[in-house]
């Protein structure tokens, strides 16, 4: 028999709650910041690249460290709050992707232990329906949609009309 129940771990329905509650929390908290961009919005204001990201980090680092040297038509507060606005979301954004990954891997297991579970609840129908078990035949031909066969037929297209 092949491993069955890699993830019998399970959540309860108050923690179902919970964590569909702090969800919302989440989303309502970000509201105000995150905005549905269009694919042509997307492409125009795109995400600026490793090496931008690094001339953005040193033109920062300058303003920081030598104001004097930076340029009086850039508003530096409106700056500093979006490069540090931009590093906090960062900062959740990959919080938030290796949660994702996480509940993927746990969904990935109970997929494997439901297909698993359901392969044997197949074969018991198969097995039931050669005994003529009421009620299994109908349940056996109604599974086995899911197993057609790919075989190579020696008719021509012609005859298989």
């Amino acid at each position: 028999m092949g491993l069955t129940n890699l993830n019998s771990t399970h959540l309860s329905s108050a923690k179902i709650t919970a964590a569909q509650d702090a969800i919302t929390a989440l989303e309502t908290a970000l509201a105000e910041i995150t905005f549905n961009l269009s694919a042509e919005d997307r492409k125009r204001y795109g995400s600026i690249n490793e090496q931008n990201k690094l001339f953005v980090n040193k033109v920062y680092d300058y303003n920081s460290s030598q104001p004097n040297l930076s340029s009086p038509e850039v508003d530096w507060d409106e700056f500093n709050k979006d490069h540090s606005s931009r590093n906090v979301l960062e900062g959740m954004i990959s919080r938030l992707e290796s949660l994702i990954t996480r509940l993927n891997n746990s969904k990935t297991l109970h997929d494997y232990d439901n297909y698993q579970s359901a392969l044997v609840d197949y074969s018991y129908a198969t097995y039931k329906a050669g005994t003529s078990a009421p009620g299994f035949e109908d349940k056996y031909k109604d599974l086995k949609q899911f197993f057609v066969k790919n075989s190579t037929s020696t008719f021509t297209p012609e005859e298989k009309k």
